[in-house]
């Protein structure tokens, strides 16, 4: 069974950091894309963050210089390390896997996570 389960999220000041981690399960780890997601109150989700193989580790504008993607393929997990953190960064955050390569649009991956909301105070 593939399992993609997030965790790390939590309430934090703006300007703090945060770590998520993404555990995966039930599939070739190094063979996927794995990627960050969020989804904001009342907005569409869009992607954040990628790292594979074939593409290296990319981010999405609104987030390049202040969050960063990493693997460990031994733990099977990925993290997105989010510093000077926003209001506006304020979403659940999803992991999700793609087979082949990372993806921008939401309705590409093959597998997802539950989510693990962020909340950043002003």
């Amino acid at each position: 069974e593939v399992q993609l389960v997030e965790s790390g999220g939590g309430l934090v000041q703006a300007g703090g950091s945060l770590r998520l981690s993404c555990a995966a399960s039930g599939f070739t780890f190094d063979d996927y894309a794995i990627g960050w997601f969020r989804q904001a109150p009342g907005k569409e989700r869009e992607w954040v963050s990628c790292i594979s193989h074939s593409d290296g580790m990319i981010q999405s504008d609104s987030v390049e210089g202040r969050f960063t993607i990493s693997s460990d393929s031994a733990k099977n997990t990925v993290y997105l390390q989010m510093n000077s953190l926003k209001p506006e960064d304020t979403a659940v955050y999803y992991c999700a896997a793609a087979r082949y390569g990372c993806v921008v649009e939401p309705g590409r991956p093959e597998y997802w996570g539950e989510g693990t909301l962020v909340t950043v105070s002003s």
